[in-house]
């Protein structure tokens, strides 16, 4: 009987310990997924808003920077570039600046952008700032050539020829489909670097030998903006400046045509508070940019941007105080005045040094 009572005992003792044990290992099966999901909160919280995130713990392909639009046009991009769009967007809401940085959306805007359908894309042409390479790139996305090696360079800007359609060769409806859905881009420089480049490439050195430059369009600005009057020398960056800041140079535009693409504003070129763009590159950090924008693109793997000569993309501060010396601080702020607009959505310095 006592045998018995023992044994009994001991049964209760091992059924106890029994239970006691699967407690302990449902517990530690459990703390994994505690701190699984731990993990995976701080994780998708540290990623940057793009709506509503689906409840996966990993980061859905839809979601990865494919560099197609997602539904909402938003992109997973790297701090910088959501920066520089986030700028644009403040600047485009500040109504001080409201006609510095606003214009309509017309038919010189889309003649600007240019179209890759095979590939979804939109780029908006903002010359003096390596834009002939980026048509390269697009000439061969659209099949015209091969490679960017075998395009002759008088086809690169021959409209005729380079397979380059322009958004404002569509229907309206196709147009609105375009810019609503497909990636756009565009690259900047410092502005008045960008008006210094004009200028050198159009009235100084003209590599590709169009003489309207110099015989038409700079005795024109001569003709009004010359201050010395008994002056026979051409063109001088001095002229050029004064017609660029003059409030009127509008009456001068129209009677320069298309032209005028080479020294208007970002602005007036691409409008960025009307058209909201995927990417904004700088000529600055175009080694870097140029990769990041095919990869967002989508097309890194079908082409790559042409090498670009060291130090050739490098701001030039000497070079810019060379050009402006001698030149009046009234027309210097004149200048600054009216492109204040591409400094501040772009986020580049005020000359201080040519202002004060």
């Amino acid at each position: 009987m006592h045998h018995q009572w023992l044994l009994l005992a001991a049964c209760f003792w091992v059924i106890f310990m029994f239970m006691v044990a699967s407690k302990f290992i449902t517990l530690t099966f459990k703390d994994p997924d505690v701190y699984s999901a731990k993990q995976e909160f701080l994780f998708l919280t540290t990623m940057p808003e793009v709506g509503k995130l689906p409840e996966e713990k990993h980061i859905p392909e839809e979601l990865k920077p494919t560099g197609k639009a997602l539904p909402d046009s938003q992109l997973i991009q790297p701090l910088v570039y959501m920066e520089r769009l986030e700028l644009i967007r403040n600047v485009c809401r500040d109504e001080a600046l409201k006609n510095l940085s606003h214009t309509p959306v017309s038919k010189f805007v889309l003649d600007r952008i240019f179209v890759c359908d095979k590939h979804k894309i939109l780029f908006c042409q903002t010359p003096k700032v390596g834009n002939t390479q980026w048509k390269k790139v697009l000439i061969v996305l659209n099949g015209a050539f091969p490679s960017i090696e075998e395009i002759p360079e008088n086809v690169v800007h021959d409209h005729e020829k380079n397979g380059l359609p322009r958004l404002s060769s569509f229907s309206d409806a196709e147009i609105q489909e375009r810019l609503k859905t497909y990636f756009k881009f565009f690259i900047v420089r410092d502005p008045f670097e960008r008006l210094i480049s004009a200028f050198k490439d159009k009235f100084v050195h003209n590599p590709r030998f169009e003489p309207w430059y110099r015989h038409e369009i700079a005795p024109g600005i001569i003709r009004k903006y010359r201050r010395n009057r008994t002056e026979t020398r051409g063109i001088q960056f001095e002229d050029f400046v004064r017609y660029l800041g003059d409030p009127n140079h509008r009456w001068l535009d129209l009677q320069f045509g298309d032209h005028i693409i080479h020294w208007v504003t970002y602005v007036e070129l691409c409008a960025p508070c009307e058209i909201t763009y995927s990417v904004i590159g700088h000529h600055e950090t175009l080694e870097d940019d140029a990769p990041y924008i095919l990869k967002e693109a989508g097309i890194d793997h079908l082409v790559s941007y042409p090498t670009i000569p060291p130090g050739i993309t490098v701001y030039n501060r000497t070079k810019v105080q060379h050009y402006f010396l001698g030149i009046s601080k009234r027309d210097i702020r004149r200048l600054y005045a009216r492109f204040e607009g591409d400094f501040k959505l772009f986020g580049y310095q005020k000359p201080d040094f040519l202002l004060n």
